[in-house]
């Protein structure tokens, strides 16, 4: 069990003893801090905030007493019901509201729940902010409204469609090319939201050929819901079953996307980014010098890179974490630019990981190409991402551990902005703890699956030893 406090929110499981895990006083303590700084940098006005959860077992019970919570407060709140992440994050500045929460814990097991949190532009909020969120919370430092000044609800069903609507408006999508394609897709929603939202989206493009997998909305997840290779087997099955043009998977909030191959194969959630972007870029760029810039963490492929520069463009890293990379987008005008967990952040759409705008942009750039997704794949340079994880126990000093990995490695390139990224020639390795689970990542890259994985592997192997 466990209770994981950031300054991006609060995740943890459900059940057991407050302040060791996502109990009700915990969740009424958080949402409650999080109130506070919303009154206290609006103190003039009556505010809103924007709610919407996943289809989590324990999800309807922490949205009452989050939205229980707000209007105690005296704020008002839009409930979406079961939404998607990136649906709120497009609600709260189309609601004009001061903030917002999502109760989502994203691709953890079912058992998890969070509450993650936006500002007024429905961007996860500051690292400053945040750290006050935490420090309220800890004091306990809240004032309620009277009774003459409670908060309301109002609960809005229509961005589904309002999302959906902004999608088909968006420039880069081409709905009618997607149609003429006459594609049969696949989608594993895994009893989630993605259930409800994906399937809409796909009609609105002309795709009449849908099969829903896991398309049971109760939280119940059918396999372990974080959309990496291992976890997509019966997707992969059912392509082939099907003999389908294409499989899509998302997470249980909707902000990652991967893609499976008419073969069964994987597309490589690393390169869901990749080919967005190749798509975005060769749109903007046009008969110009340059399309613009790319951003992505520091654990993604080097692919983007590559094919940022073949566009003209500039790549630029940043620290792991979707606010870090929309920090560094704006800092440096990036067009296109999200994670290697299959993250689409598009900037002029809106500054959030989100797997509908990803599919309205994929889909058109397959209509573009005359053959199908595996073809489309072999189009851009092959790289390996191994992608490990070692559980942590109470007490472990990581940064210790990672200061006699770096010098052991001090021949190497060294990167310790976030965590430790080592460069070994053609390949790289990083080093990072997670801001969602107690655990250590690892992630190493290589023009061959068995290096990159026996890369990971030795750097394994040396945690174990520095312990």
């Amino acid at each position: 069990m466990a209770l994981i406090k950031s300054i991006s929110g609060i995740r943890g499981t459900i059940g057991g003893k407050t302040g060791d895990n996502l109990t009700p006083l915990d969740i009424v303590r958080f949402a409650s801090a999080f109130g506070s700084t919303i009154l206290e940098k609006n103190p003039a006005k009556k505010c809103r905030v924007v709610t919407g959860r996943d289809a989590r077992i324990s999800g309807a019970m922490v949205r009452d007493l989050v939205v229980s919570t707000l209007t105690g407060m005296g704020i008002d709140v839009t409930d979406l019901g079961l939404s998607t992440t990136p649906t709120v994050e497009l609600a709260v500045p189309m609601e004009k509201a001061d903030g917002g929460i999502i109760i989502t814990a994203s691709h953890n097991p079912r058992e998890w729940n969070a509450l993650k949190l936006l500002n007024s532009d429905g961007e996860f909020i500051s690292a400053e902010w945040g750290g006050k969120i935490l420090e309220i919370a800890a004091r306990e430092d809240f004032n309620f409204a009277t009774v003459d000044r409670l908060g309301e609800v109002t609960v809005d069903d229509s961005y589904l469609q309002k999302h959906i609507d902004a999608i088909l408006a968006y420039p880069l999508v081409n709905a009618k090319a997607i149609a003429q394609k006459n594609l049969k897709i696949v989608v594993d929603a895994v009893n989630s939201t993605g259930a409800i939202f994906v399937p809409a989206l796909l009609k609105a493009l002309g795709v009449k050929n849908v099969i829903v997998l896991n398309d049971e909305v109760n939280g119940r997840f059918a396999h372990n819901p974080e959309p990496l290779p291992e976890n997509l087997i019966q997707l992969s099955a059912e392509v082939v079953k099907q003999k389908a043009d294409l499989g899509i998977a998302v997470d249980p909030d909707v902000d990652r996307l991967c893609f499976v191959n008419e073969d069964g194969s994987m597309f490589g959630e690393e390169y869901t980014l990749v080919a967005v972007a190749d798509y975005v870029l060769s749109q903007r760029k046009n008969g110009s010098a340059t399309a613009g810039n790319t951003v992505s963490n520091m654990s993604s492929t080097k692919a983007l890179k590559e094919i940022t520069l073949k566009n003209g463009g500039q790549y630029f890293p940043s620290a792991v974490g979707e606010v870090n990379v929309v920090t560094k987008m704006k800092e440096v005008n990036a067009v296109i630019g999200g994670e290697g967990n299959g993250g689409i952040i598009v900037p002029d759409f809106h500054y959030g990981r989100d797997a509908l705008i990803g599919i309205g942009l994929f889909l058109s750039h397959l209509a573009n190409h005359k053959n199908g997704i595996r073809s489309l794949r072999a189009q851009y340079p092959d790289y390996f991402i191994a992608k490990k994880k070692m559980e942590l126990q109470e007490g472990i000093d990581v940064r210790s551990i990672f200061e006699k990995i770096k010098t052991k490695y001090k021949n190497q390139p060294v990167n310790t902005e976030d965590g430790l990224k080592i460069e070994f020639d053609n390949d790289w390795v990083h080093l990072r703890t997670s801001n969602t689970e107690p655990i250590i990542r690892i992630y190493s890259e290589s023009d061959f699956e068995t290096k990159a994985n026996n890369i990971a592997i030795r750097l394994m192997q040396d945690i174990k030893e520095f312990i």
